[in-house]
């Protein structure tokens, strides 16, 4: 019992000093951090990601737009719309809002964990889905008023409401330039990548939030990309987050 306190605690301040210390590159980025003071800080509350995760995802957008990376933005697990505010920004900055933003999530809270869906400390996530129900359930209303203070185009941000197994693929983009993966469970995280990877461009950005915190996450990932003939390199960002760039369609 003893052992497993301190394998507890000592993943805990692991996690702690990965998320909050060693970050000063990321401080000096000025341009980043005028974003990040909008949607990344404790004051704000509009993200639970960390700032890595955050810069990750700044500078995927920065990526895209610079390269001239075909196909729109879309995220799955929104939450109060941190994310997709720090990506619209970016946008914005890289004057580029002519991309759509699809934002998939049920805007009700978590649906209901598998027992796939562990956690990095072993703990079922239906024991944790019980007690953050609420704190994780933010209205449709509520992610509009906070996506819509960017100032990006109304016209371009497209909310999906409900299960992702019921909305996609019937309502998806054309083509794919950045896809995160947010939902944390094995069931979503897998139907996510069968149906939207494969309309992600050729070197297009994926980002799972999740893959080093939810086991179910992870192995939904690793089941898909087994079945792709394409390999891939995971970029670790945190202790959770991974990314990797779809690579180009082998020549034969």
């Amino acid at each position: 019992m003893f052992k497993n306190f301190i394998r507890r605690w000592d993943g805990r301040l692991r996690k702690y000093a990965d998320r909050y210390l060693n970050r000063s590159d990321l401080e000096k980025d000025k341009e980043f951090q005028n974003l990040y003071s909008k949607v990344g800080t404790r004051k704000s509350k509009y993200t639970l990601t960390s700032m890595e995760r955050c810069y990750s995802l700044y500078k995927a957008i920065q990526y895209i737009t610079k390269g001239d990376i075909l196909g729109d933005i879309v995220e799955c697990g929104v939450w109060r719309g941190g994310s997709a505010m720090l990506a619209a920004l970016t946008l914005i900055k890289s004057q580029q809002t002519h991309r759509k933003i699809y934002l998939y999530d049920t805007y009700e809270g978590m649906p209901e964990p598998t027992d796939k869906d562990i956690d990095i400390h072993g703990v079922p996530y239906r024991l944790l889905w019980k007690k953050e129900k609420e704190f994780l359930s933010v209205s449709l209303d509520e992610v509009k008023k906070n996506i819509f203070s960017t100032g990006y185009p109304k016209e371009n941000i497209i909310f999906v409401k409900g299960m992702v197994q019921d909305t996609i693929p019937n309502t998806v983009p054309k083509k794919i330039a950045l896809l995160r993966l947010d939902t944390d469970l094995y069931e979503s995280t897998y139907h996510e990548l069968f149906h939207l990877y494969p309309k992600t461009t050729s070197q297009g950005v994926i980002i799972i939030d999740d893959y080093g915190h939810f086991q179910g996450s992870q192995e939904a990932t690793e089941k898909y990309l087994s079945q792709n003939p394409q390999k891939v390199l995971l970029h670790r960002i945190d202790y959770s987050c991974r990314v990797w760039i779809k690579p180009s369609p082998t020549l034969k």
